[in-house]
């Protein structure tokens, strides 16, 4: 991985989907994408050929460049295939994360106007065919295969000759030099990416082969992958960050993708990690978050270990062993882990960077597809989320951007066009120089490095006017004893602390009940010796389950703003 400073003018972004045309070419014998429960793999070669054979099934059928094709499934080495056909074709993809409810699922697919829907069967069954208002044909995300086509359409006709229809247009075998995808120039709409947000429903985002390529091009000048390299693919590729750098990027340079194909619990997430090695890690904060509270900090907080620690010589020593330990659970063979789609705790990071483990935030939304800033392990500066790239700029919209935090600002060849058929939503945050208004508050240093605080709509306004960024105090109540998570809201005029606890820790101490009132007023007198005055949270609400999130485990706060 390169970690030398670059300029914009190092970077040429190239065109989005000659990138893969090339890439499949130069890269025909080597593995490709490895499904990681079969243990099943095709070579860059063999997954060209199945986009080609998909092409003419395409073409046989009538789908037109721009034609908008919907895809909902659980990530495997099919959906890959599926999305890498629909964009190097020319048509439009729609990605809808699996973890949507079925209704939001057919809003998504109407409100995009997909004509074509590929969907799983366990999706499919709780789909209401009827509500589906411009589909033709809906197919089978798993093999080539109708689940339901309208009158006049015949679809399955051709799905079933579309394999002959292949061997008939290459009697010889079809070879790297037979490979051909679209001309489509950058400006062009590549896909509709719906967000899952926690302010209530999710918007189109319309990205371009400009915008994608931005974040690609990044990727491959960065090196983040190469030739080769391998990649465990176990975020939503539905999502932004997932599709970019755990799909895309390594598609582009010839890396090796395995597909983990399972929930990532940490038990199962460390095993795959330990036996795949990938040289590059993605990841959320939730899993690094994980590990530190219920691995690292029950050992450090000992009575032995925390003498050890506090003498000057043995801590460098105990440092050392925790991250040997840790990047050995990593797989042992990665450059870095870098962490997005949400603020790391803070608690979490400053330790992190005490032992010298190599991570970096990086820091993105999907309507920058998603990246905005990020900087190599070795340069990243704790508590920042990395320096703004080459091929964007950013601004604070503050009088003195260095040290009182304003909203982030970002121009670029990331930003997306716009949100599909949402003129007014897309007027409220992009003005006509080409300006994003993220909706994130923070700061910003001289070198374009960027400091987040939290979202401008979630912050809150004390009674004597100071802003309280929540996100902030909900970061340290969350390292407290039995507390799984929590939200800190505004109760008439006073902050209070919703706290889902940790029900497992309670049930190993036996507690239960109004047993709980004690250790949780402990809980708040110890939190507010952390915070500023202003922050002190009033007294904190127990809640019975967990609280509702995006499928990329984010609260949907709005519900519990009231």
């Amino acid at each position: 991985m390169k970690n030398d400073s670059t300029t914009r003018a190092d970077y040429t972004i190239e065109n989005f989907i000659k990138i893969y045309e090339r890439s499949f070419i130069e890269n025909w014998d080597l593995p490709a994408l490895t499904d990681y429960v079969s243990g099943r793999t095709q070579t860059y070669g063999e997954v060209a050929t199945e986009i080609i054979k998909t092409h003419i099934f395409f073409r046989h059928i009538g789908v037109r460049p721009g034609m908008k094709i919907a895809l909902c499934g659980k990530d495997s080495m099919e959906w890959v295939k599926i999305y890498m056909s629909v964009v190097t074709y020319g048509a439009v993809i729609v990605p809808i994360l699996s973890e949507f409810n079925p209704v939001d699922v057919t809003h998504i697919v109407n409100h995009s106007e997909a004509e074509l829907f590929f969907v799983s069967p366990q999706m499919w069954e709780h789909i209401n065919p009827d509500a589906l208002l411009k589909v033709k044909a809906v197919l089978n995300t798993e093999k080539l295969e109708v689940f339901m086509e309208r009158e006049n359409v015949e679809i399955r006709k051709d799905a079933k000759l579309a394999a002959r229809r292949f061997r008939r247009e290459y009697p010889g075998g079809f070879t790297s030099r037979d490979l051909k995808f679209a001309d489509r120039d950058n400006s062009e709409l590549v896909e509709i990416n719906y967000t899952s947000g926690t302010t209530g429903f999710s918007k189109g985002v319309m990205l371009t082969g400009e915008n994608l390529a931005g974040n690609v091009c990044f990727g491959k000048h960065s090196e983040l992958h190469f030739r080769s390299s391998r990649a465990l693919a176990f975020l939503p590729l539905a999502h932004a960050y997932g599709c970019a750098f755990d799909m895309l990027t390594p598609l582009a340079v010839g890396s090796h993708i395995t597909l983990l194909g399972k929930t990532p619990s940490p038990r199962v997430l460390l095993k795959a990690l330990s036996e795949v090695k990938p040289n590059l890690v993605i990841c959320v904060p939730l899993i690094l978050e994980k590990i530190y509270k219920n691995q690292i900090l029950p050992m450090i907080s000992k009575g032995a270990a925390r003498w050890t620690l506090a003498v000057p010589f043995l801590d460098k020593v105990v440092y050392a062993k925790i991250r040997k330990k840790l990047i050995e659970a990593f797989g042992g063979e990665f450059e870095e882990v870098i962490v997005g789609g949400a603020p790391l705790n803070h608690e979490v990071e400053e330790f992190l960077h005490k032992i010298k483990f190599p991570f970096s935030v990086g820091y993105g939304m999907t309507e920058c597809g998603p990246l905005i800033s990020y900087t190599p392990w070795k340069k990243f500066k704790v508590g920042s989320s990395g320096q703004t790239l080459p091929t964007m700029e950013s601004m604070v919209m503050s009088s003195d951007p260095e040290n009182i935090p304003g909203e982030i600002c970002v121009k670029g060849s990331n930003v997306m066009k716009g949100y599909y058929k949402n003129p007014e939503a897309t007027e409220l945050v992009l003005s006509d120089n080409g300006w994003l208004k993220t909706g994130d508050v923070g700061t910003r240093s001289a070198d374009g490095t960027l400091y987040l605080r939290g979202r401008s709509k979630t912050m809150l306004l004390s009674a004597s006017g100071q802003n309280i960024y929540p996100e902030e105090i909900e970061a340290k109540l969350n390292n407290m004893p039995y507390v799984a998570e929590s939200l800190v809201v505004m109760r008439d005029n006073k902050l209070v602390a919703l706290v889902y606890p940790d029900y497992e820790q309670l049930d190993r101490m036996g507690l239960q009940g109004a047993e709980l009132d004690q250790p949780m007023e402990k809980i708040r007198e110890e939190l507010n010796k952390l915070v500023a005055p202003y922050e002190r949270i009033s007294k904190i609400i127990l809640m019975p389950n967990e609280f509702e999130k995006t499928p990329k485990r984010s609260i949907k706060r709005f519900l519990y703003s009231n």
